[in-house]
């Protein structure tokens, strides 16, 4: 029977991370043993009747409590300094990468790629190019966990959280909601499909439907009536949304906001928390009316704005 006990290496930051998780394994298995090795040997040394010198013993007292108190802070810091090194490395995505939205629901994973394709359950990305997953649930918390990558995000309602991993092994990987999410979730599970670059346009190309991931939130956008106001509307003072994703918009209480994918998220739901400065808090709220994967698709339609649209 095949059980190994620790997942494939399969992301280029899984090998630093395994770095130092044993090194911290090691390390602990050595404070285990500093601690309870002399324990055990004097706990045998000095028990009843059994001859030893127990006279009080000349220590030098200041250099040990200097040394006991130096020498771990030291050790302290520098393994925080690793650890912190790694965690910003694996939080802080790479400037280019290959985006995809992933939605969480009891008890499924659905996924959605910017050229349009859909999976369920299921995750295609090339090897060698980092990936940035865009996360949200429909409903409870969820945890999107990808052993061979290390990597592993909760996935919060009313939020999009993000991780990202750069595949370097071709092959199946599974994936898993490590989050308990409800009477099913052990059944909340998927694959991660790594493919050499040819194969995964090849299948990019097969299954592409007619509309990218922007193009169907542009037609959400005009389905919805959202074109009315912010689209040359005369009757209606909106803002314009032309590349207004990254830009820092002010707003009317005199405090500026990066146009983020959270910022648009907050203005399509919760229009009225964060009023652009100069216009009057008119917009309705779309929460309850579009579901996460439609907001994604609006999203993808906003940031695209000022941008060239892709090719179907």
């Amino acid at each position: 029977m095949n059980f190994p006990i620790f997942p494939p290496a399969a992301s280029a930051n899984a090998a630093q991370t395994d770095h130092l998780y044993f090194f911290l394994l090691g390390f602990s298995g050595l404070m285990l043993a500093l601690v309870f090795l002399p324990i055990i040997y004097f706990a045998f040394k000095y028990r009843r009747g059994h001859l030893a010198n127990r006279r009080d013993a000349r220590l030098p007292e200041l250099k040990m409590e200097i040394t006991w108190t130096v020498l771990p802070i030291f050790l302290a810091t520098g393994m925080f300094a690793w650890a912190a090194r790694i965690y910003f490395l694996e939080e802080v995505p790479p400037a280019h990468t290959l985006e995809i939205n992933v939605v969480g629901k009891q008890w499924m994973w659905k996924i959605q790629h910017q050229e349009g394709n859909r999976e369920i359950n299921e995750l295609h990305v090339p090897a060698g190019s980092a990936v940035k997953l865009t996360l949200a649930s429909e409903d409870v918390i969820h945890s999107f966990y990808v052993p061979a990558f290390r990597v592993k995000q909760d996935v919060v309602p009313g939020r999009f959280t993000t991780e990202w991993f750069e595949p370097t092994r071709v092959g199946a990987y599974p994936f898993y909601c490590s989050e308990y999410c409800g009477a099913e979730h052990a059944k909340m599970r998927g694959t991660v499909y790594v493919m050499t670059p040819p194969d995964y346009a090849a299948w990019l190309a097969r299954g592409q439907p007619h509309d990218t991931l922007a193009q169907a939130g542009e037609n959400l956008f005009r389905s919805l009536g959202c074109s009315g106001c912010h689209v040359g509307s005369a009757a209606i003072h909106a803002p314009p949304l032309d590349g207004v994703y990254g830009r820092m918009v002010p707003l009317s209480d005199g405090t500026f906001v990066r146009a983020d994918d959270q910022y648009l998220r907050d203005s399509i739901l919760l229009p009225a928390s964060q009023v652009v400065a100069g216009y009057q808090p008119l917009m309705p709220t779309y929460e309850g009316r579009i579901t996460e994967e439609q907001l994604l698709q609006l999203i993808a339609y906003l940031k695209s704005l000022g941008q060239p649209h892709p090719s179907p």
